[in-house]
């Protein structure tokens, strides 16, 4: 009876794999592991006496009764699943896989998979096939719902996936390449499946993937020996292929500590778990400025590098080694999010600078429960992550970051409040944008001057163009010469004043040969704003300053210099601007994306004029946020000083009949 059990066994695991990617025993793996590990000691003793079969059987069964390493990432006493991740692994069954929510519905990619098609030539549509994003989701499926068919599908497309994209020697740089080139075959599809980012990627997720698929019968010992060479080739790969610097690196390196961790057994997994924490340690030092702020001064990765330092920290508690962390680390997490929470507005959501995104006030919400797990006596972030019932506000209103360059005008933290955030910084990285003097303004519940945020990354020529719009000087708010992008993006803070019934921001950056840009910020008894935009220098040209407003109505006047909005419920603006003679008002091109390859059209336009001479373009515009526009009071403004002056600025303006002299020096 026990023999004939046995045949059945073995007959339905058989019918399991039939026409999947065959399986095989891979006997290497036992030279790959550490044999003396505790709970190892059968499976040293079967592969010792040559007995391959029956070792990988033995280690298939130490890992299902493996205790004491987990991940953080999967509850197993509480596995649930989304209807969106439902139908992830219900479509992956038919290979059409979920790859990028930009790209929606999903594409079909074969009953042969064919893992090098390309539908669209956007290089992130490929880098992100080879994330296996649907293969968690299938894992969950497959728990929830006890059917095998989830986790055959998984073992031959993980098989399948190992077998059509073999690692081959390539340089380190031809991982990073923003587009295809001359390279074809097999060699350009190294690039994508085998870039440090996908592998960390995968190194990563398969921790949870193993996790939900281990009991199946699927999971034979032969595809346990094929899964664990995998993975340490994998994390030999990103040992020696780390990125150079930015979120690339801070990705990998965090995933190598969930490799070293989770898989102890390897002989390399010390090494690997304190590469990713050497590097992580060093990096907080590198990558983050004494402000708080990433220097890639981009708040979508800005926030994502918080994630990222936190990620590594939980896996830390849950596996007993958090010690290797020093303090200086989480201090250093701290100031990000305390950086993250000034620069935000009140309903949590983040600027769209450079290439962000824009995240919704649940997800925002659940960053600040997270991160109070890990700093319970910050009564800031307790406040934040109980939507204000515990902790308490932050004690500042105005706040700015001179080394990053993030300057935020705050009358209120409540969703009824007015709020600026300006960004003006350091050069920074591939995800940064030549944008320098660019600013958010949110009113009484309503962003009216969004970022144009980012539409793609890369890809080929038709891609390229999308991605390059969105990056244009001219589609943010500041200032520009013949409309060109900065040649120069490194601004220097001259003058910040947080406090008083006049707040004030004078940066200037050195846009252009020839021409510098100072744009000075008037905030007006917590009410109004006043910017100064003095272009100086011997460069001839078109001069601009351009402003985005949100989606709606918006009234142009071009004989009077103003915008003033129509929208829908109770925060609009008028805008106005003071200009030297001959300035054109002119509307343009205007779009702005939140998501990836997600984009609005809306309100934009640019204060013109030629510049033909020495002689500075100055230019004055007030914004003044309302309920009504309708209401709005009439205004005027004029320079009290005639010509630039490098130690300071007087102006006068009228608002509403009253009029009020801002001036500095500096």
């Amino acid at each position: 009876m026990i023999k004939t059990t046995k045949l059945i066994a073995a007959f339905l695991v058989a019918c399991f794999t039939c026409g999947a990617s065959a399986q095989e025993l891979k006997s290497e793996v036992f030279s790959l592991l550490n044999l003396d590990y505790p709970g190892l000691e059968k499976v040293k003793e079967l592969h010792t006496q040559g007995n391959d079969a029956a070792a990988a059987e033995a280690l298939l069964d130490y890992y299902k009764n493996r205790k004491g390493v987990q991940t953080p990432d999967i509850n197993l006493k509480d596995i649930k699943i989304s209807k969106q991740e439902q139908k992830w692994a219900d479509d992956a069954m038919e290979h059409t896989f979920f790859v990028h929510k930009g790209y929606q519905p999903s594409f079909n990619y074969g009953e042969d998979i064919n893992w090098q098609y390309w539908p669209v030539q956007d290089n992130e549509l490929r880098w992100q096939l080879h994330r296996h994003k649907w293969f968690t989701p299938m894992g969950k499926a497959y728990r929830v719902s006890g059917d095998e068919k989830y986790a055959k599908e998984w073992a031959h497309q993980y098989i399948d996936w190992i077998k059509k994209n073999p690692l081959t020697k390539m340089n380190k740089e031809e991982y990073e390449l923003v587009s295809a080139g001359e390279v074809k075959g097999a060699a350009e599809n190294v690039r994508f499946a085998w870039r440090p980012l996908e592998v960390s990627n995968r190194l990563q997720d398969q921790t949870s993937q193993f996790t939900l698929f281990l009991p199946s019968p699927s999971f034979t010992p032969e595809f346990l020996t094929e899964f664990l060479t995998n993975y340490h080739k994998h994390a030999v790969h990103i040992l020696n292929n780390y990125s150079d610097q930015g979120n690339h690196l801070l990705f990998e390196a965090q995933r190598m500590i969930y490799a070293g961790a989770f898989f102890p057994e390897y002989k390399d997994a010390m090494n690997w778990r304190k590469s990713g924490i050497d590097i992580l340690n060093r990096e907080v030092g590198i990558q983050v400025y004494e402000d708080g702020g990433q220097f890639e001064l981009d708040p979508h990765y800005h926030l994502a590098a918080i994630n990222i330092f936190c990620k590594a920290l939980r896996m830390a508690d849950v596996n007993g080694f958090r010690n290797e962390f020093p303090q200086a680390y989480m201090d250093c997490i701290e100031s990000m999010i305390m950086f993250y929470m000034n620069i935000c507005f009140p309903d949590y959501t983040n600027p769209c600078f450079s290439d962000a995104k824009l995240g919704t006030t649940k997800e925002e919400q659940k960053h600040y429960r997270d991160w109070a797990k890990l700093f319970p006596k910050n009564k800031q972030i307790q406040y934040f992550a109980t939507n204000g019932k515990k902790g308490q506000k932050p004690e500042n209103l105005s706040k700015g970051f001179l080394k990053s360059g993030f300057f935020t005008f705050r009358n209120s933290w409540d969703k009824d409040g007015n709020v600026m955030v300006v960004k003006a910084g350091p050069k920074a990285f591939w995800h940064c944008q030549p944008d320098n003097g660019t600013f958010e303004l949110w009113f009484n519940g309503k962003n009216l001057f969004p970022d144009s945020g980012a539409y793609v990354y890369a890809g080929n020529a038709e891609v390229m163009k999308l991605r390059n719009w969105f990056r244009q000087t001219a589609v943010h708010n500041t200032l520009t010469l013949d409309n060109k992008n900065l040649e120069v993006t490194e601004s220097e803070t001259k003058l910040w004043q947080p406090e008083g019934n006049v707040q004030i921001l004078v940066t200037e950056n050195p846009s252009y040969e020839g021409l510098k840009h100072r744009r000075s910020i008037f905030f007006v008894d917590n009410t109004y704003y006043v910017i100064v935009d003095e272009a100086v220098g011997d460069a001839k040209g078109k001069v601009g300053i351009h402003y985005q407003l949100c989606e709606g109505d918006v009234q142009l006047d071009p004989k009077n210099l103003t915008a003033t909005t129509n929208f829908e419920g109770d925060s609009n603006v008028k805008l106005q601007c003071f200009a030297p003679k001959g300035t054109s008002m002119d509307e343009e091109e205007g779009w702005r994306s939140i998501a990836y390859r997600q984009r609005e059209e809306r309100t934009a336009f640019a204060f013109n004029v030629d510049k033909d001479n020495d002689d500075a373009v100055r230019y004055i515009t007030v914004i003044y946020p309302t309920e009504n526009s309708a209401k709005a009071p009439k205004f005027d403004a004029k320079f009290k000083n005639q010509k630039f002056n490098e130690n300071g600025l007087e102006v006068e303006v009228k608002v509403g009949g009253k009029k009020k002299t801002l001036k500095y020096k500096l």
